[in-house]
Order: C-alpha cells, then structure tokens, then sequence
C-alpha cells in the first residue's frame, strides 16, 4: 500500500473513531457498528476472492457459525470472558473451513462455487430443523461478554469501539499477510495457478491456508454480531448474505482491502437509505429494485469498483483539459496560416 492509499485508510479510521463524539446518535451509532462488522466479513471474502482468485459462496456459513458458537458457549450461567470467547468462535469457523477447503478446492471454476454452496447449505439447514440452532426461533445472548469489570458489552458506544478495534486489527493483519511471501504466493496463484506450479509451489496447501483463515475471520465478524444483536437465527447463513459480501467487495473494488472497506459501507448505507419510507414511502418496500439498479450503473461505469473513482475523474478531467488545449492549438495554427 503505498503512501497516499495509506493516508486514505488512517483518516477512515480516524473517522470512525471520532463520530461517536460529534454527533453520533444511538441510532447511529448502532448502523455503524454493523456495518463495521460486515466490513469485517467482506475484508475475510476478500483473501479468497480478490486475492486468491476463489470465489466462494459460503461465506456465511462461517460468519452464522461464529455467531451461534459466540451464543452457544457463552452458556446460561453469568457473562463470559470475550478474551476466549471470540477465539473459540473463530477456532468454530475455521475447523468447519477447514473441512469445506479441504474438499472444495479439489474443484475448479463454477464447481468450486457450486460445492461451497452446498455446504454453507448443509449448516444452514443444521441450525435450521434442529434444536442445536433453535430451529427458525434462533437463540438468544442471554449474557453479554465483559472485558475486566468496567467493559460491558450492553453499552452500545463499548461495542462500537471495539468493533473499530477488531476492524483495524483484521486490516493490520491483512495487509500485513499480504505483503509477506504468503500474500505474494496467494497473488500468483490468482494470475497463472499453473505456472506457480511449474516454479515449483504446491500451490493446494496456500489455497487451504487461505480459505482457512478467511473462514475464521468471518467466524470472528459473526461473534461480533452475536454480541452486538444478543440474537442469532439462521438467515445468519443464508446464501443472501454470501451473495450480499460478495456484492461488497465487487462494488467496492476487487484486488484491494480498502475496496471491501468501502464496499461494505457503501453497500450497507445505500440499502438503509433505500429502506428509508421517509423518503420512499411505500416503495421501500422494493428497496431490492433501487439497490439492484445502482449497483448494475455502479458496476458499468467503474468496472474496478469505487477505488477506481478517483482514477476515473482524473482521466475525464484530463480528457476535457486536453481537448480544450488541442482546440486553443488549432485555433492559433488557423491564425498563423492567415
């Protein structure tokens, strides 16, 4: 990432952690931690996707798992400790990634999509027709985690910072990743798997590591919504919501973490802005028509997502600067002619 990218993402944050203090209502403030927890889930689809170049379409599954291991191990008997609670249901996610990466990605292409749908279905319906999930009811958190004595997760403004907190930490960590000769590894793999092969990379152990750590990432942004919400049901794993972080990063920009920071509050505040019936009425009710027709325009004007904008202004204003310059030359040729 270089200087100015860097710049971009430090005043994101510092954003972030300051709107709480000018402004941010309750209601506000709650949008904005669930959006930062579905960043989260989109920065963990973009290892996979924009990275490895496997496009999976069961990142719910390890984001609901996360969410019904964070509510099934805090138990019934007082407030748990989120300093192991959030590693379990992370450690939760990633065994299960682990088991679908392992057999997924003996397939290719439309195949490897296909399967990995298959098994975020398979715990969809698990969670769904049985008691361990609490069937369509869902379960609730029937105690917040805590952090030492002061830190309750019940407060709204507590939840806010430190899902800012974990956000940061899962960029630092990716970026970080993806720099090393892992990243590089990961990034070959997406451009020519074939010759990373003939360079002498067994190229399946990378595509498994990363599936493994994108689904505990996940897992990690479905703890934070557990505790966030106190609620979880199995819409948690639906394929809505695979189909909705991917629709995140593309929007946003594949190839780059910063796409899928913007992609997930760009996607996210246009839908509550589309589900407004202060502004749309009874149309809000189709909010799926007006998101569906921005994000088609989005996608044909910048074909590299939101991080392309500046790029793209840049060049029309070039553009027009250039033709302007070539008409003021044609002109003054005409005139020395004369």
């Amino acid at each position: 990432m270089d200087k100015s990218k860097g710049i971009f993402v430090a005043l994101v944050f510092m954003a972030l952690a300051l709107y709480p203090f000018v402004g941010g209502g309750g209601y506000g403030i709650d949008i904005v931690t669930k959006i930062m927890i579905y960043a989260i889930l989109a920065l963990s689809l973009e290892l996979l996707v924009g990275t490895t170049g496997l496009v999976c379409f069961g990142q719910a599954a390890f984001f609901g798992i996360g969410a019904y291991a964070a509510v099934l191990f805090s138990g019934e008997q007082g407030a748990a400790s989120i300093l192991w609670l959030l590693p379990a249901s992370m450690l939760a996610a990633a065994v299960y990634a682990l088991a679908v990466g392992a057999l997924s990605l003996r397939t290719r292409g439309v195949y490897f999509i296909m399967v990995t749908l298959a098994f975020a279905q398979m715990a969809y319906f698990v969670v769904h027709d049985t008691p361990l999930g609490g069937g369509t009811d869902g379960i609730y958190l029937y105690f917040r985690p805590t952090l030492g004595e002061k830190l309750k997760f019940d407060e709204p403004l507590v939840m806010y910072l430190f899902s800012l907190g974990t956000l940061v930490f899962v960029f630092g960590f990716l970026t970080v990743l993806l720099n090393s000769r892992f990243g590089r590894a990961l990034a070959g793999i997406r451009v020519n798997e074939q010759r990373m092969r003939g360079t002498g990379f067994t190229t399946y152990p990378y595509k498994l590591a990363a599936f493994v750590i994108s689904g505990g990432l996940a897992g990690l942004g479905g703890a934070l919504f557990a505790i966030k919400d106190g609620f979880v049901n199995p819409e948690l794993m639906s394929w809505h919501l695979s189909g909705a972080a991917l629709m995140m990063i593309i929007l946003g920009g594949l190839g780059h973490l910063r796409g899928a920071l913007i992609g997930a509050f760009a996607f996210l505040l246009l839908q509550e802005f589309f589900k407004a019936e202060a502004i749309f009425g009874e149309f809000a009710k189709h909010w799926h028509l007006g998101m569906g027709i921005v994000i088609i325009a989005a996608v044909a004007v910048l074909p590299r997502g939101l991080v392309g904008l500046p790029e793209v202004l840049r060049k029309r204003l070039a553009g027009s600067g250039g033709g302007e310059s070539r008409i003021g030359g044609l002109k003054s040729a005409q005139g020395g002619a004369k």
